[in-house]
């Protein structure tokens, strides 16, 4: 025995993994194809470092446990239907025609009916963690092709759901009579329904309540969703299924619950930690030797999940009436088995189905094929310029349900073309729009799209990544193309397009950092806008040049003070100060202007005031709030809708004396996770505190300075939760 005890072990184990996980980084690969190299290192076939193999594979199991209970957890079936049709026939056809092609293909291989049944659905299943991170890395989440993608993931991860449940149900029953298997099935109806009808109840009835409860402590609130997860995994084994099906079945009946985001951030570090030791453990039982014997018929598999795949998809997409570069950037992501492969070929090992040799075929191929796909993901957009020669055959002559979306024929001439409607870019369309400007946008995300189209303004899709999107601009008559998508290579890029298209007009280009603003402006952009910096300087302008030199002053006068933000949707936007019966009403003066970082003190009463606007207003301290309340009235009749947002909000909140966060730092609660609102400043007797570093330890008495969307805040003054 090489180490001790089982701590010595697991520590060498884990600094193993660690070091294949450096490697892996720089290669730029997952971490399950390091984990997977540190299992066939530590086992027979490498250094023979493990011995304790039940304590291993107990925390393996419940890594999957959780595993399926956060895939529950974030079980979004909105998102299939509002994908429509795409993601149910992309899911479900890729499925289809994977599983039956892989299943005659493991057969001319050689293998066995119920072998190639095992493998057949093994390659079907493509790993939803993996493209969301790439995904998301390369800022393609909320791109059409990310939203498909991630729609006919969920429709995979259903499948392999009711696969398990098939296979653990019905185990064990292929030699019964007739009656005996009747009854059989029978009884699997029965306990499936009673489970599905007890774990209903509880959604209904007692969860709710139950959490409500338990969210007034973080610690506790993980304790319960760890605890529920893994007795629902075991209900699910006692009664015949998986303790796979009784987790992800736990998961889903949380899902519906506002603290399903809370309780999923806080698991995803448990869960990646616990996975370490199936895929070590899973690694461990393979045998170098099986796997060069399996090294021709993985080849070939890996080819078909790699190339087949995404032809699959992208033939089904064409069909639907996509373009074909969203159909290659969707289908890219099936180009790989995934976690839930070996998963369900463990599963079948266990079962007694298949042996150890064809589950090492599956990790070969997963290997193989996670490996790859990465990098086809990666470089994605440099694929399809080499293929886009060759793709017009999985695109009809009128791609109709993306030419729905973008079609330039429909959108006017504008002076403004803004690239981007995040955020950011949402929030200087809404400004543009109320001026009246003549302007149009663009964007890759539909629901996005949509929200800005019931608003009136034009718009239409475009992927900053597309080398097409020039075509379908309406640059003619344009003077200013505003870009504030997030990637600077994809700035610079659309800058270069531009100019080599002899656009005339002027570039605006959106900068986070100042190394990427000296970039833009050295490539030749005639605008660089930097939303952070812009609005710190525009906040600290309000804070000390205006409000500090008014309070100082007004310190021994009988007058009160308070900033106001004019919002789009006050009836004195667009108008001049002399409009506003602010004095007569109220009695209450504006005092000063900030707009832009630039502060217009004692305006003159011709000053037009815009949204955005940040007044100080001056007078009585009782009638500073009847003076908010005026200018916040709204316009009778809006002659511009401004596109739909949930309203945000500041609020103080009293920390209870019997409160459970009583003595946790800010960290420690960490309120942005747990309750969605954040704590921007604390009353504490008659001094605030107002510079906050997330090491403050909450009092019985204090009151908490708190900002976030308004259906937050509220829940929080209802419940209580302080």
């Amino acid at each position: 025995m090489l180490f001790e005890n089982m701590f010595q072990e697991i520590t060498a184990i884990m600094l193993l993994a660690a070091v294949l996980g450096v490697v892996g980084l720089l290669l730029r690969q997952p971490l399950i194809v390091s984990l997977l190299a540190a299992g066939i290192l530590v086992g027979p076939s490498g250094f023979s470092l493990i011995s304790s193999h039940a304590q291993i594979e107990l925390l393996a199991h419940i890594g999957i446990a959780l595993l399926l209970f956060v895939v529950g957890l974030k079980l979004d079936v909105n998102l299939i239907r509002t994908m429509g049709t795409v993601a149910l026939a992309t899911g479900l056809g890729q499925v289809l025609f994977t599983s039956v092609i892989g299943f005659f293909l493991s057969l001319a291989l050689g293998l066995t009916t119920l072998e190639a049944v095992y493998v057949a659905v093994a390659l079907t299943f493509s790993s939803t963690i993996i493209i969301v991170k790439l995904l998301s890395d390369k800022g393609e989440i909320d791109a059409l092709h990310g939203r498909i993608a991630i729609g006919f993931l969920i429709v995979q991860d259903i499948v392999v759901i009711l696969v398990m449940i098939g296979l653990t149900a019905f185990s064990g029953q292929a030699e019964a009579d007739g009656w005996s298997l009747l009854k059989n099935v029978g009884q699997v109806v029965v306990a499936g329904l009673g489970f599905l009808a007890l774990v209903a109840l509880m959604m209904r009835s007692v969860l709710p309540t139950l959490l409500r409860y338990l969210a007034r402590s973080q610690e506790l609130l993980l304790l319960f969703a760890v605890a529920w997860a893994i007795a629902l995994a075991t209900l699910g084994d006692t009664l015949g299924f998986s303790k796979e099906v009784g987790a992800f079945l736990g998961g889903v009946s949380l899902a519906s619950t506002p603290y399903r985001e809370a309780i999923s951030s806080r698991l995803v570090s448990l869960r990646d930690f616990l996975l370490i030791f199936f895929f070590i453990d899973l690694g461990s039982r393979l045998n170098l030797a099986v796997l060069g014997a399996q090294i021709g018929k993985a080849s070939v598999l890996s080819l078909f999940v790699l190339i087949g795949n995404p032809l699959i998809v992208m033939v089904i997409m064409g069909y639907l009436g996509y373009r074909k570069r969203t159909g290659l950037l969707a289908g890219l992501t099936v180009a790989q088995i995934s976690e839930f492969s070996l998963i369900l070929g463990a599963l079948g090992v266990s079962l007694g189905h298949i042996s150890l040799d064809i589950l090492g075929l599956i990790t070969l191929v997963g290997l193989v094929t996670i490996a790859g796909s990465t990098y086809l993901i990666l470089y994605s957009g440099k694929l399809y310029q080499f293929l886009a020669p060759w793709l017009g055959i999985f695109e009809r002559q009128t791609p109709y349900r993306e030419a729905l979306q973008d079609s330039a024929a429909a959108v006017p001439a504008a002076d403004i073309i803004l690239i981007g409607l995040g955020n950011f870019g949402g929030g200087i369309a809404c400004h543009l729009w109320e001026r009246r400007t003549k302007m149009v946008g663009v964007d890759f995300d539909p629901e996005v799209l949509e929200k800005w189209r019931r608003s009136g303004l034009p718009v239409f899709y475009g992927d900053v990544g597309d080398p097409e999107l020039f075509q379908h601009l309406p640059l003619a008559a344009a003077r200013l193309v505003v870009v504030t998508v997030r990637d600077p290579d994809l700035n610079l890029k659309l800058l270069q397009g531009l100019r080599e298209l002899h656009f005339h007009g002027r570039v605006a280009l959106t900068a986070r950092q100042e190394d990427e603003a000296r970039r833009f402006h050295a490539a030749g952009a005639d605008l660089v806008l930097r939303p952070f910096a812009d609005a710190a300087q525009q906040a600290a302008e309000v804070l000390t040049a205006t409000l500090d030199v008014l309070t100082a002053a007004a310190a021994d006068l009988p007058i009160g003070l308070r900033i106001f933000r004019l919002e789009s949707t006050s009836r004195f936007a667009g108008r001049p100060i002399r409009d506003i019966p602010l004095r007569q009403e109220t009695g209450v003066s504006i005092v000063a202007v900030s707009r832009g970082g630039k502060t217009i003190l004692d305006p003159d009463p011709d000053v037009s005031l815009y949204p955005g606007d940040r007044l100080i207003l001056a007078g009585p301290t009782a009638q500073l709030t009847a003076a908010a309340a005026l200018l916040e009235k709204q316009e009778l009749a809006p002659t511009g809708a401004a596109a739909p947002t949930e309203g945000f909000s500041l609020a103080t909140l009293p920390v209870a004396a019997d409160s459970p966060l009583i003595q946790k730092t800010l960290a420690e609660v960490n309120f942005r996770d747990l309750y969605r609102v954040t704590v921007i400043g604390i009353v504490r007797g008659s001094q605030p505190v107002l510079v906050l570093t997330g090491q403050e330890r909450l009092q019985a008495g204090d009151h908490l300075i708190v900002a976030g969307k308004a259906t937050a805040i509220r829940q929080l003054q209802e419940h209580g939760f302080l």
